[in-house]
């Protein structure tokens, strides 16, 4: 056992706030964490933040520092961590650290993010440089993250003669597992004919096919083993977890790069693909112990290729996994039962946050509408822009 559990999970809703500020939208996360975990502000002892791209936290990310000058000066350390969209997996990496090494009993984390309207642009101050690969990026290719995600999606109609149908079932899946979920910002189900006939954004992704940009919080409590076993609720084991960065060689359409050299040994998406890996060595698991998956689903191409890439099924066969609804609640692999980034939207630095309260509810059987059947092992993977990848796996 690694001696570290998770207490208390807590979540707004996700959408486009018009009220909330970012500063409040983090509280209110923290706020239901600690309800949930029947704890207070004077019980914490470290909070670690995945500090925003966009806005909020003094001098641009320090979220942390924020948080408990609004809340409770009481002198606990305040850490602040990057990674874009893995930052609430590296940010949480970090409280486990804090707690497994000793130095810690409860430390808080929390993702919070008001996202720009549209694309996701450069982050806010970046300076015109030329030696800045996202600059470049930019003023030499134009290229949004669809397009990265849509060159990968053509290789794989190349690959597998993947049909338009194939890439609607995933939405299809999301959608319905959403319809539950109260956090889910959209969760009206939709046919496959509605899917292909929404606007083609970049050729073969149409606009359903592609998560959106949204405003979120989410929270966790992490605590010790001796604090867990004096508190009556119910804790999750943090069984294996995981962070990496990219592997030279690498075949992936990373952002914010499109070429590079190719070696066959190298898995695509190398930094996610080795942060599960570690996870699950720690955790002491195989793929067949996973009851339930959840991990970013950008796009469709996503939920056919990552239970692939991860090692749930072999390449090619998840048009049929889908098809044969085997991604379902009830099925092989419950993949996303919260409805995935496609359902909720992207809100940066708070989605590897949120997936882990989604663990955290599967296995505590709170899933109200939306729950995995005797869920027991939950597993995470989250990728981040700049090739940062992190993963949990969880215990009840």
């Amino acid at each position: 056992m690694s001696g570290v559990h998770i207490l208390g999970v807590g979540a707004i809703p996700w959408g486009k706030q018009t009220v909330m500020t970012q500063l409040k939208m983090a509280l209110e996360a923290i706020k239901a964490a600690l309800l949930d975990a029947e704890l207070s502000w004077k019980d914490i002892d470290g909070v670690v933040a995945a500090s925003s791209r966009f806005e909020g936290g003094m001098g641009w990310g320090l979220h942390a520092n924020e948080l408990v000058q609004a809340t409770s000066e009481q002198g606990v350390p305040c850490i602040n961590v990057g990674g874009a969209c893995a930052a609430g997996a590296i940010a949480f990496q970090t409280a486990f650290s804090m707690i497994a090494s000793g130095q810690s009993e409860a430390v808080v984390v929390i993702g919070a993010e008001r996202m720009p309207k549209g694309f996701i642009p450069r982050p806010p101050g970046g300076q015109d440089d030329i030696t800045d690969n996202d600059f470049l990026r930019w003023v030499t290719m134009g290229l949004t993250n669809p397009a990265y995600w849509a060159m990968e999606a053509q290789r794989r109609i190349h690959d597998y003669g993947t049909t338009p149908e194939s890439f609607a079932e995933g939405v299809i899946l999301m959608r319905n597992n959403a319809a539950s979920n109260p956090n889910a910002r959209f969760r009206k189900s939709v046919t496959a004919a509605e899917v292909l006939a929404s606007p083609m954004v970049t050729d073969p992704l149409h606009l359903l096919q592609i998560c959106p940009v949204s405003d979120g919080a989410a929270a966790l409590i992490l605590c010790s083993d001796r604090l867990a076993a004096r508190v009556s609720r119910m804790s999750v084991e943090v069984a294996g977890i995981g962070i990496a960065s990219g592997t030279y060689g690498d075949p992936a359409h990373r952002i914010p790069t499109v070429g590079g050299s190719v070696h066959g040994d190298i898995p695509h998406t190398s930094e996610v693909m080795s942060a599960a890996q570690k996870a699950m060595s720690m955790a002491g698991v195989e793929h067949g112990d996973i009851d339930v998956l959840e991990m970013a689903d950008n796009t469709a191409w996503h939920l056919l290729a990552w239970p692939e890439m991860l090692g749930f099924v072999e390449p090619g066969q998840g048009d049929w996994m889908l098809k044969n609804k085997r991604y379902n609640l009830n099925g092989d692999l419950a993949l996303n039962p919260s409805g995935g980034f496609l359902s909720f939207g992207e809100a940066t630095t708070a989605q590897a946050v949120l997936q882990i309260c989604e663990l955290v509810w599967q296995l505590r059987s709170e899933a109200s509408g939306r729950q995995v059947p005797n869920a027991r092992v939950g597993m995470s993977a989250v990728l981040g822009l700049g090739a940062n990848g992190g993963s949990v796996v969880l215990k009840r």
